[in-house]
């Protein structure tokens, strides 16, 4: 399923919001929506619904599937700092592209993240970033097998993979049941996906299914282990009723 020789080749693209992604070669899609943007996408499908649930905490631990490009990771630290948000974070997030992360300390971010250019480069070249506040880790391997070492208890997940189409292996029940094991009673997961595949998946797995609007973005999914109040609560139930034939990915499909 995976390629590495095709893994090397990227081209860069300019997203809608002016940040930049790149379209991989080896998955035959951008790392992120060029529509809605690289930057404008993990603020507002992740970074925000996600830490405004958890306003109350002080101290957030965050499995960011997967580290890619590093948006998601640097959006949460920019929104933090921006905002002068009380709050520690630890950030775990596998990658089993070595040399996309080795040059990252050469990528053209957008200007929002200039403060973030020491972390960038310490990510790059030591692949984890330590301070008072935030504490960076990227796990060097394939998310399948790095998540079930991880000992830290998640408070959040960005489920950001490249497509169910295109890397089904990471959007599978037995992988969101790996998941389920490392996270607490209290976990929240955002995710662009909306098909019913995954929300079953996610639902099969305990979790909570709810819908997450947001200015000029298109309609993603936020999961939680407990009732949520802000978000469009989905009845996956009645869902399962009116879809009988629907079903999440299992792994016998792709392994």
């Amino acid at each position: 399923m995976y390629n590495e020789v095709l893994r090397p080749k990227k081209e860069l693209v300019l997203c809608e919001d002016g940040s930049n992604t790149l379209f991989s070669k080896e998955f035959n899609e951008p790392y992120h929506s060029t529509k809605d943007g690289a930057l404008h996408e993990s603020l507002e499908k992740h970074v925000k619904p996600a830490l405004h649930i958890k306003k109350e905490s002080k101290h957030l631990v965050i499995l960011d599937i997967c580290f890619g490009l590093g948006y998601n990771t640097l959006a949460t630290l920019y929104y933090i700092q921006k905002n002068n948000l009380d709050i520690k974070v630890h950030i775990l997030s596998p990658e089993f592209d070595e040399a996309l992360v080795r040059s990252l300390n050469t990528f053209e971010f957008p200007n929002e993240f200039e403060d973030l250019k020491p972390i960038i480069n310490s990510l790059s070249q030591n692949l984890s970033y330590k301070d008072k506040q935030f504490k960076v880790e990227i796990l060097l391997g394939d998310a399948r097998l790095e998540v079930p070492k991880i000992k830290e208890q998640i408070d959040i997940i960005y489920q950001d993979a490249f497509s169910p189409a295109h890397n089904p292996l990471l959007w599978t029940k037995e992988f969101f049941a790996d998941m389920v094991k490392i996270s607490k009673k209290d976990t929240i997961l955002t995710t662009y996906s909306i098909a019913a595949a995954i929300r079953l998946g996610l639902y099969e797995n305990g979790f909570l299914i709810f819908t997450h609007n947001a200015k000029l973005m298109r309609t993603s999914t936020v999961a939680s282990m407990k009732m949520i109040e802000g978000f469009d609560y989905i009845d996956m139930e009645l869902k399962k009723e009116r879809n009988p034939t629907a079903k999440s990915l299992k792994d016998e499909e792709f392994i």
